[in-house]
């Protein structure tokens, strides 16, 4: 490969690093891929660092050593992530989404590519996941939502099914009460999805009573499996006791006025 000019190495540069967040890239496979010293990408990746920091487009992390590396880290500021969701509150905001029984259409929101993904990027804010192992969500519609939060923070998703698949194997089944309808429901997991011991983020798109995330807390401990974090997208304000005490949302529900068509939504004042 003929050497590439300093711009044309920063785009690529920035570009593979973007794509694979919280992966660590040696220097080696720059200098090979670029056909440049070690010395010039170094130089190539303290451009790439300022640039992302003053413009708060994510946060570049370097290693020192024989093994020397560098990976991109997905890192929004407290006044982008006001930003995209007060544009989602707005949307929710509108009187002809509710649906008969007070619930909101947010289908458009939930499998929009440009949204979910920034939406990944800020929950992958809120935690800190060094230790964590896997992303977990229930089927359905919380996974387009998982899949955007285990991109952004380079972890395997693992989804619980609401009823057994033959291309699972041997799965582990439990029932647990819905918070919103009081139904019992089922859950399973594959028992090859997650290594014991393992740590894992709970994420979910909605929360009411808390039911859901409850039940799925109490099937990572049948894998012996510890709940580091528990995030969802959207949680009522009421009931203001949930079945789960510790949490993250990203935006707080507070009403919905079937009659009035007004719907009151606001991001969580508590995000950093």
């Amino acid at each position: 490969m003929s050497k590439l000019k300093r711009n044309e190495r920063i785009a690529a540069m920035v570009k593979i690093l973007s794509d694979q967040p919280n992966r660590i890239f040696t220097l080696n496979f720059f200098t090979e891929k670029f056909n440049s010293a070690k010395s010039t990408i170094s130089e190539d990746i303290v451009i790439v660092k300022q640039t992302m920091e003053k413009m708060e487009l994510g946060k570049i992390e370097t290693f020192s050593g024989a093994a020397g590396g560098v990976k991109f880290i997905p890192k929004t500021s407290k006044e982008q992530n006001k930003e995209i969701l007060e544009m989602i509150a707005a949307k929710l905001s509108e009187g002809d989404r509710i649906l008969p029984g007070g619930f909101l259409y947010m289908t458009d929101i939930i499998y929009s590519p440009h949204i979910i993904h920034r939406i990944g990027e800020v929950f992958a804010s809120q935690f800190d996941y060094k230790n964590v192992d896997y992303v977990i969500t229930v089927e359905t519609k919380g996974i387009p939502l998982a899949l955007m939060v285990a991109k952004a923070m380079n972890l395997p998703l693992v989804i619980l099914r609401r009823d057994n698949k033959v291309t699972e194997g041997s799965t582990v089944s439990i029932n647990y009460v819905s918070g919103s309808s009081g139904k019992i429901q089922r859950m399973s997991l594959s028992r090859r999805a997650i290594k014991p011991g393992s740590r894992v983020i709970i994420v979910d798109d909605f929360m009411k009573a808390g039911g859901t995330a409850r039940g799925m807390m109490d099937m990572m401990k049948e894998f012996d499996a510890h709940v580091e974090g528990v995030a969802v997208l959207i949680a009522t304000k009421e009931p203001d006791k949930k079945l789960i005490s510790d949490y993250t949302s990203l935006l707080i529900l507070e009403d919905v006025k079937e009659t009035d068509q007004v719907v009151k939504i606001y991001p969580d004042p508590n995000l950093t």
